[in-house]
């Protein structure tokens, strides 16, 4: 079996190199802007200055101290100069200590504050968002590519203004000291900004194709565990490695494509400097025989080149980080910038507390525009009822919930909650008074305890535990190791499917919601447990607007009203003894319910 799969995010980002775009990303040290301040004081008084004083110190030393022109050696002057070049390189010494610190602790919580933004965008983020990328390649976006954006924020926005700071500098003093040589070395540097400039587009389009291996890597990574119990089931454990070796592979050669192209500005810029060294090797001699140069000065700017050098050489690394920072960024500001397909209103209001009455008037609505999952639904429920929606599978049982949840919005029409339109209301206010159950039922790391209280976070352990006696949880519950606080896996993988259906039955009695929505809640349950829950469902629905998504009978029988749905469109209503009195679909229904359970 060949496998191919092509994300929504598999695609290179074909935008030219956008400055306003690193603007928005140096946007997130703002806040620490004082920090910022301070660093860039301490490391330009103390340590470039520094730095640019000891060649001088050196200088003197030689011309004035060692060989002076009078042909008299000062012993004294020499052991000042030094002394000073000592307290000079202690200088600068602390200054990188405190720099290297600081610049680290800005650097982090930089990071902390674009991975919680990029994490709480995500959250707001519609279900049409999630529909099309697997869990995995978000999973990369705040993991991966914002862990790539970690060494230029704490080692390298900070340095680079730092280096382009003494890199002027050192270029005053070169031109100062020796205009002629001074201007002879700089020749040299239009030459690697040109091969520079070449290598860009070609090294951030490398490093965005490595992001994007990884994303696949990830989301195969993700789908293989979750999928493990199938690929187990059907031996297919070869099939899957062979899958992500090949994966791993083409990580591999995009990586080693990215590296090998960034690589080539150390040796672009080693070239440089040494053709500038040439220069000044074949140049300062002759200007020395010349008498117009002192040695002193030349070994002052033998050492200022070298110090010329490490900030360019640093500063290409520099630009090499960033171009492997904008595909990265350009991959995270693409989830930011993503719009929620459920949109709040500006003007939207807080949804008043709840009676339940739930209307839908010519409700059509598409998950995608050329197929239509509804067409023209109308229904009116009035508060307190319970209505199941019966149907075959895709018939849109689950939308019509979905909808009514603000999940997703309606293509046509309207769904209206107490006469308000879902779309007028925040979302938070309305979603706070509906409760929904689903088949699957996820269940979060953690304790019994703190999975059902998820419901209403402010409840306390006697709410806790009445919620779970009144949906028949209690009894498995104490029956735990350490009872309520038992720590569960991820998803709750040590509970069986019936034990996790019964905390989320207990979570959404605890959340007091006033409109309730079973989405195949009982599909899972086996029929020993799920007699025991009928109860519970009946103190469940007890006073609120019920909608229950099911296929058994014994689920939905009791229903106030059954809703037969059938390729999108309501094809019946009526209750359960109104509806067998007639035959349609949902008696057929039902007659084939009875001879699956008779065979």
């Amino acid at each position: 079996m060949s496998r191919n799969f092509v994300y929504q995010d598999d695609e290179l980002i074909e935008k030219p190199f956008n400055w306003k775009q690193i603007g928005r990303l140096f946007a997130y040290i703002k806040p620490y802007k004082a920090s910022v301040t301070r660093v860039m004081f301490v490391m330009t008084v103390f340590g470039m200055l520094s730095r640019l004083a000891i060649p001088f110190l050196m200088s003197m030393a030689i011309d004035r101290a060692i060989h002076p022109e009078n042909g008299n050696s000062s012993v004294s002057l020499l052991t000042g100069l030094v002394v000073a070049m000592l307290l000079m390189y202690g200088m600068r010494w602390w200054a990188q200590q405190y720099t290297i610190q600081k610049t680290n602790e800005i650097g982090q919580k930089v990071i902390f504050d674009l991975r919680a933004a990029l994490f709480r965008h995500i959250q707001s983020l519609s279900f049409r968002f999630f529909d099309k990328r697997p869990a995995g390649s978000v999973l990369v976006r705040v993991t991966n590519d914002v862990n790539s954006l970690q060494d230029m924020f704490t080692n390298g926005v900070i340095n680079a203004v730092i280096d382009i700071v003494q890199l002027f500098g050192i270029t005053i003093i070169l031109l100062v000291m020796e205009p002629k040589l001074g201007l002879a070395i700089m020749i040299t540097v239009p030459l690697m900004f040109f091969v520079s400039s070449a290598l860009r587009k070609k090294i951030r389009f490398a490093w965005q194709t490595v992001r994007i291996k990884q994303s696949r890597i990830n989301a195969h990574l993700n789908e293989s565990i979750q999928g493990i119990r199938v690929t187990q089931a059907f031996a297919q454990e070869k099939e899957n490695i062979g899958y992500f070796d090949g994966m791993n592979k083409s990580n591999i050669r995009s990586w080693n494509r990215a590296s090998a192209l960034n690589q080539l500005f150390g040796p672009v810029i080693e070239i440089t400097s040494a053709v500038g060294t040439l220069i000044l090797l074949l140049y300062g001699a002759y200007l020395i025989k010349s008498d117009a140069m002192t040695v002193g000065t030349l070994v002052a700017f033998i050492t200022y080149v070298g110090s010329f050098w490490e900030p360019i050489t640093r500063l290409g690394n520099m630009y090499s980080q960033l171009l492997i920072s904008m595909s990265s960024s350009e991959r995270i500001f693409e989830f930011m910038d993503e719009k929620p397909a459920v949109p709040e209103k500006d003007n939207a209001i807080e949804m008043p507390e709840l009676q339940g009455h739930v209307k839908l008037e010519g409700v059509s609505f598409g998950y995608e525009t050329d197929r239509q999952a509804l067409r023209g639904i109308n229904l009116d429920v009035k508060a307190g009822l319970s209505v199941a929606l019966v149907g075959h599978t895709g018939s849109g049982k689950s939308t019509i919930v979905s909808l009514l949840c603000r999940f997703y919005d309606t293509v046509e029409g309207r769904v209206l909650l107490d006469g308000i339109d879902v779309r007028d209301v925040t979302i938070e206010s309305l979603r706070s008074q509906i409760g929904i159950v689903l088949q699957d039922t996820f269940i979060f790391s953690g304790t019994i305890r703190e999975n059902i209280r998820y419901g209403r976070p402010g409840a306390s352990d006697a709410e806790i535990e009445a919620a779970a006696r009144s949906v028949r949880a209690h009894d498995f519950i104490v029956d735990l190791p350490n009872g309520y606080d038992t720590e569960v896996e991820e998803r709750g993988n040590a509970l069986s499917v019936g034990q996790r259906q019964l905390l989320s039955f207990a979570r959404a009695l605890l959340a007091n919601p006033r409109i309730l929505v079973l989405d195949e809640a009982t599909a899972s349950i086996d029929t020993e447990t799920e007699l025991r829950i009928q109860e519970a469902l009946a103190t469940l629905l007890q006073g609120r607007t019920s909608f229950i998504v099911a296929h058994r009978l014994s689920t939905i029988r009791h229903a106030d009203c059954i809703v037969v749905l059938d390729h999108g469109e309501i094809v019946d209503q009526g209750s359960h003894e109104e509806l067998m009195k007639r035959p349609g679909h949902y008696r057929n229904l039902v007659d084939a319910q009875y001879r699956f359970l008779s065979a």
